[in-house]
């Protein structure tokens, strides 16, 4: 397959319906469009796969004529079709795939199966202040020090180039998205839980209550079941606390968690360059804490675009050019959605 340059891209890996348009080969994203399905699932207090998988359906053919439209495109400009195929919710990501391969077949377009994580992996090389960290990666092989931080992954990941990933630590329990949300239904916030949080933290005070750190085995690796246990026990013994005070010591604990984490990867791999992705990445206090350490550390510091951190098509679009670009396997029309796909697994090239 030769390289494609116009990708257009599906995402539906959960409660997200994206669809973009980039250009890979200057990494620029020409149009994107975004349906975050918080009406759908908010009556419930988390996503419903159902009605997740129902709402990507409905919404995909308007998604996608829109970003066409928004890029000033047609169909026959666009090199390559991908979506993401896994890890994810099964049925919503069989909606994205199915979409996809349609479109594939009915335009003669090639398909590339593209996972989620890998896409949140290269995402900060499409923010506008990457252009360093581009050329460093891209041109330099020089690997930078990932902290991906979603609802449902939380990692430490040595990004050495496209398809190789080690992964230095991982969460042994809950991820740090799911741990807002659990906290967030203690305090009777509404789901997600994340922005609420932070917002309610915003008037709160941080040092108000010391909640504990939670140890792990390997340390770079990550636990939150224990935090959420312990504000749990805080607002039994205190239910009269003031809730933002609790949601600002609950933010201000896992901000300096993730921070002394990374602080301790950037030691052990000797990184010069940390990235942050994921959709917990666009809390403020988390960036600000990282910043902090990057600076300590005399280490670059990139992060996405706040609407780069949830999931969207664009680093799906991204992540599959340039895994075609280095002539890594892309997949093809009979490629199965994989609700479990190891970061570890796309080194495999095109044999």
């Amino acid at each position: 397959m030769s390289q494609p340059r116009l990708v257009f891209a599906i995402e539906t890996s959960c409660d997200e319906t994206a669809t973009a348009l980039v250009d890979v080969s200057t990494r620029r994203i020409l149009a994107q469009s975004i349906y975050s399905q918080y009406a759908e699932h908010a009556p419930y207090g988390g996503v419903v796969p159902e009605l997740a998988s129902r709402a990507h359906l409905e919404r995909l053919p308007y998604l996608s004529e829109h970003t066409l439209h928004q890029a000033g495109v047609t169909w026959n400009n666009v090199d390559a079709i991908a979506a993401t195929v896994g890890p994810g919710l099964t049925t919503a990501l069989v909606v994205g795939a199915t979409f996809a391969k349609t479109l594939a077949v009915g335009l003669g377009k090639p398909f590339l199966a593209t996972n989620h994580i890998e896409g949140h992996a290269l995402s900060p090389l499409l923010a506008e202040n990457s252009a360093p960290l581009a050329q460093s990666f891209l041109d330099n092989q020089e690997p930078y020090l990932l902290l991906l931080v979603t609802g449902g992954h939380t990692q430490l990941i040595q990004v050495a180039k496209p398809g190789h990933y080690t992964t230095l630590g991982s969460t042994q329990d809950d991820a740090v998205g799911e741990a807002f949300d659990k906290v967030g239904k203690l305090l009777n916030l509404p789901h997600p839980a994340g922005p609420a949080i932070e917002k309610l933290a915003a008037t709160g005070n941080a040092s108000a209550i010391q909640l504990p750190h939670p140890k792990t085995e390997n340390p770079l690796g990550f636990s939150f079941s224990g935090l959420k246990t312990a504000v749990r026990e805080y607002l039994t013994k205190h239910p009269d606390v003031n809730p933002a005070d609790l949601a600002a010591s609950f933010q201000h604990t896992v901000a300096t968690l993730l921070a002394r984490k990374t602080a301790a990867a950037i030691q052990t791999t000797g990184s010069r360059h940390v990235v942050v992705a994921g959709g917990v990445a666009a809390n403020k206090a988390i960036r600000a804490a990282l910043v902090q350490v990057c600076e300590q550390a005399c280490t670059t510091f990139t992060a996405p675009p706040l609407i780069l951190c949830t999931d969207n098509a664009a680093m799906i679009a991204y992540a599959a050019g340039l895994r075609a670009q280095h002539g890594l396997e892309t997949g093809s029309l009979s490629t199965r959605v994989l609700p479990r796909w190891p970061l570890e697994d796309m080194a495999k090239s095109v044999q």
